[in-house]
């Protein structure tokens, strides 16, 4: 779904179209929306004039099923075809709402007040959580929160546009962390754990910090994902041991010998057992020069003497 726009600002020229819906997802929705509203008709209709068939003429039965089942298929066609338009709603939701309520809040308040009061209590809504640090890193870190849901979203475009397939997950909810936020998400056909685990760099870039991890956040359901999005280090101040306010000062100091450590060692100067191998007896010769036969009497050597 697009709108014409006229010319750009600054004498630039536009090209002639503001992209609300994707023409691709308009055609696919109101493809989409004719199955829908076929095959609901057809069962819904069936279904009612088997029902009507066991009260009145089978032919008035198929009028009957007729009358219920065309309205209850064009209620079905309505919800397909503007899914695309429920489902954009339902991503800008938190906003909405958000935006809603703080005009809601101003015209209120202008309406019932005098503006000195009006401009006091702004003043302090908006000044006093400002101020304090506490409220300004909590709504600091849960603005972060909207802003990655958005950015995982463009990310997830881009690789559907790289890939040439696939559909936009559903990102569910995010929460700060005391090192960025983490958001819930689940795939949908086209893109995997595998997928997105070569793309993390990109992630981060897009998400504006330094680092993103990813996992299954459940065991059973490899669409389920858990994105972590890391934006500083907490784990780098210096923390003082406690075992130091465990030990009394009137506790004696205990004498150690110092040992004494050598600059250099000689052979002689280690001490190690002597080690003597025994002499092993040459057998006499014969006159022929032959060896003689071992005899049955001498002792055999032990293998133990040699090792």
């Amino acid at each position: 779904m697009t709108k014409p726009t006229a010319r750009r600002p600054f004498g630039g020229r536009s090209t002639g179209t503001v992209t609300v819906i994707e023409a691709k997802v308009h055609r696919s929705s109101a493809r989409n929306a004719r199955l829908a509203f076929i095959l609901t008709a057809v069962i819904v209709g069936l279904l009612s004039a088997v029902v009507a068939a066991s009260y009145m003429h089978p032919i008035l039965a198929l009028f009957v099923g007729a009358l219920i089942g065309a309205p209850t298929g064009g209620i079905v066609w309505v919800l397909v075809r503007i899914w695309p338009v429920l489902r954009l709603l339902w991503w800008w939701s938190t906003e909405i709402v958000l935006t809603t309520g703080v005009i809601t809040f101003w015209v209120q308040l202008a309406n019932h007040t005098p503006l000195p009061v009006t401009l006091v209590v702004v003043a302090l809504v908006v000044g006093v959580p400002a101020a304090l640090p506490v409220a300004r890193r909590v709504l600091i870190a849960w603005t972060w929160c909207l802003v990655v849901r958005h950015r995982l979203r463009v990310c997830f475009a881009q690789f559907i546009i790289a890939n040439q397939s696939g559909s936009l997950p559903l990102i569910l909810w995010a929460k700060p962390t005391p090192v960025g936020e983490r958001v819930w998400v689940y795939l949908r056909p086209g893109l995997s754990l595998a997928d997105l685990e070569g793309r993390l760099d990109r992630i981060a870039v897009a998400c504006h910090a330094a680092t993103a991890l990813i996992e299954l956040a459940s065991d059973g359901n490899a669409a389920y994902l858990r994105f972590d999005i890391k934006r500083r280090e907490v784990l780098t101040a210096t923390v003082a041991s406690p075992l130091v306010d465990v030990i009394t000062g009137d506790t004696p100091a205990t004498d150690r010998p110092t040992p004494v450590i050598p600059t250099a060692l000689d052979l002689p100067d280690v001490d190690a057992p002597v080690i003597t191998l025994p002499v092993q007896k040459k057998p006499a010769s014969t006159a022929n020069g032959s060896k003689p036969a071992a005899s049955s009497s001498a002792p055999e050597d032990d293998v133990s003497d040699w090792i």
